[in-house]
């Protein structure tokens, strides 16, 4: 049996290398997509199946490209079952610094790139009647914390859309997993915005010591298979979903001190 066709954005390092590299170990047929053709290249190298990783060059900003960038990603393998939205950017800023122009460059690359990418493969899934949404949120769309507001704001977004994305299309067979991770081992953090758009350019102590992206891609395969709506995937950071649902004064207390940059 033939495996899934999947379309990963963010491809080029940190979690969607690593899911690159975990979906071609299972057979399945990949796309991979970042800015960077040279960081593809070298991802589509080292997969288990290279011969069926096609590389897709995108840059999430330039949404007038998608429609013919969609077309191309289907014309690799004939159709696209699963499109893992990976791509974005992190902040380390505080509000009272931090310009208008990062805010917008947030909710651009993070928010608005993924939305118009999914409203142009929307009428493949479709035609079809399948498709699988699969949108790598984090734990700040549950809960918000300091430095983090513009990304935590468009992390919030992007549940609220695909929360009705799910609703809507669920007559048409079409599936959509938010999932949230908590401190992953990336570089998200070293390419965090600060609050004059210049990246952080260190590592988080707590990212530093979180979960490698390998672990995180094997829980995430196992989500995808069985289309799970949405899951917390990370260490004791995942807990505070649950005390700033049931006790969110204390969340309150809590994340004013905690140690979060």
């Amino acid at each position: 049996m033939t495996k899934p066709v999947i379309w990963i954005t963010g491809a080029s390092s940190g979690i969607g290398e690593a899911a690159a590299k975990k979906f071609s170990s299972e057979g399945f047929r990949v796309i991979i997509s970042a800015r960077r053709e040279a960081e593809l290249i070298r991802v589509q190298s080292a997969c288990a199946n290279p011969n069926l990783v096609k590389i897709l060059p995108l840059d999430l900003v330039e949404i007038e490209s998608f429609e013919t960038k969609a077309k191309e990603a289907i014309s690799f393998f004939g159709q696209i079952d699963i499109m893992l939205h990976n791509g974005g950017i992190s902040q380390r800023s505080l509000i009272k610094e931090t310009s208008l122009e990062v805010d917008r460059k947030l909710m651009e690359v993070n928010y608005f790139g993924t939305i118009a990418l999914t409203k142009v493969l929307l009428p493949h899934f479709i035609q079809r009647k399948s498709g699988h949404f699969v949108v790598i949120t984090s734990l700040v769309g549950k809960f918000a914390s300091p430095y983090r507001s513009s990304y935590a704001a468009s992390k919030h977004a992007l549940h609220g859309f695909f929360d009705t994305l799910r609703a809507e299309l669920f007559q048409e067979n079409i599936h959509v997993s938010l999932v949230c991770p908590g401190f992953i081992k990336t570089e998200v953090s070293i390419n965090a915005l600060t609050a004059d758009g210049t990246p952080l350019g260190s590592m988080d102590e707590a990212q530093a010591k979180g979960m490698s992206a390998e672990k995180f891609a094997d829980k995430l395969f196992s989500v995808i298979q069985k289309k799970k709506q949405e899951v917390y995937i990370g260490g004791k950071e995942a807990l505070a979903v649950y005390v700033k649902r049931f006790f969110p004064g204390l969340f309150s207390k809590l994340i004013r001190k905690a140690k979060v940059r």
